[in-house]
């Protein structure tokens, strides 16, 4: 991997996005504009929002980098941008680590954004420190954007790209421990949970809610959801497609 290229393919990437206001409204306010809107649906019960608040402050960035992400990098695929980049001594691994490298650079703007809006904005009673929350965050966006790049090398166009998120996501925002504690689920969807990223994800986010230090647990979390973005970042430079069959 040459740094110079994976660079320029970021710088790239972000210029791209400067033009398209539509696509950096979505990553950076709809995660703030869904935050918001949760905390006055449960205006009359403020600790609930309190319990799932951090939690979502994670999924809701993943989500949306997830989204972004793959319609973006299938989208320069079908107009033959990706070809043509190939075509010259760029390394799959330069490009994957650009994108990887812009879409990240949204994600810390992102998670900050979120953040800030959760714990000053809305009032998220946090045990821990709001910079382990925003850690927390920025590699659920990370990963978001991970699972972006890796599911685009299956789609053909942009609406199969988004059908991959009934598959890829929804799963986990299931088994994550959301809606029901991981450990009271049937065994074999148990199991199933303690393999998905997002478990982690939120087990990290929790682990913040309750504690004021840095807990073994939240390191494990932290560190198990960093590996994940970067094995997926790893088989999507080894899945990438030059151009859509």
């Amino acid at each position: 991997m040459n740094l110079s290229r994976t660079l320029a393919t970021a710088a790239r990437v972000l210029r791209q996005l400067r033009h398209d206001p539509r696509t950096i409204v979505l990553m950076l306010l709809v995660p703030c504009v869904m935050i918001f809107l949760l905390r006055y649906v449960f205006d009359g019960s403020p600790q609930t929002f309190d319990a799932i608040g951090a939690s979502l402050l994670g999924i809701f960035p993943l989500i949306t980098m997830f989204l972004v992400t793959s319609i973006a990098t299938l989208r320069e695929r079908t107009n033959g941008t990706l070809e043509r980049l190939l075509a010259m001594p760029l390394g799959k691994a330069d490009l994957i680590a650009g994108y990887a490298l812009a879409f990240g650079g949204l994600a810390i703007v992102q998670s900050a954004l979120a953040t800030a809006l959760s714990i000053w904005g809305l009032g998220l009673d946090v045990t821990g420190s709001p910079w382990l929350l925003l850690l927390v965050a920025l590699l659920d966006a990370l990963l978001g954007t991970a699972l972006g790049l890796f599911v685009s090398a299956f789609a053909a166009s942009e609406f199969q790209a988004v059908q991959f998120m009934p598959a890829v996501i929804f799963p986990q925002l299931l088994l994550c421990g959301l809606f029901t504690p991981r450990d009271r689920m049937q065994p074999a969807l148990e199991a199933v949970s303690d393999v998905l990223p997002m478990s982690y994800a939120v087990d990290g986010m929790n682990q913040v809610l309750r504690h004021t230090d840095v807990t073994a647990a939240f390191v494990r979390d932290a560190l198990v959801v960093a590996g994940c973005a970067v094995l997926v970042l790893a088989l999507g430079a080894a899945t990438l497609r030059r151009r859509t069959a």
